[in-house]
């Protein structure tokens, strides 16, 4: 679970609960669900730019290889 949760530092289970806390008094129970589904969407778009640049480099390699070198 550490290697996950790098960013964090140091973090414990009462930081968490905390962080926890805080985020309920300030968005509400009912804006919590909201938010997760956006960050969930934002995940995804991110995970699916990333995997759309990694095919254009897979692409460009096979491309490249295709080509006979010219001297």
């Amino acid at each position: 679970m550490t290697s996950t949760l790098l960013f964090l530092g140091n973090i414990g289970t009462t930081e968490l609960m905390l962080i926890f806390l805080v985020v309920l008094l300030m968005f509400g129970g009912n804006k919590i669900p909201e938010l997760m589904r956006g960050l969930g969407r934002g995940i995804r778009e991110f995970n699916n730019a990333k995997n759309s640049v990694e095919d254009e480099i897979r692409q460009g390699i096979r491309e490249a290889e295709k080509k006979p070198i010219d001297k």
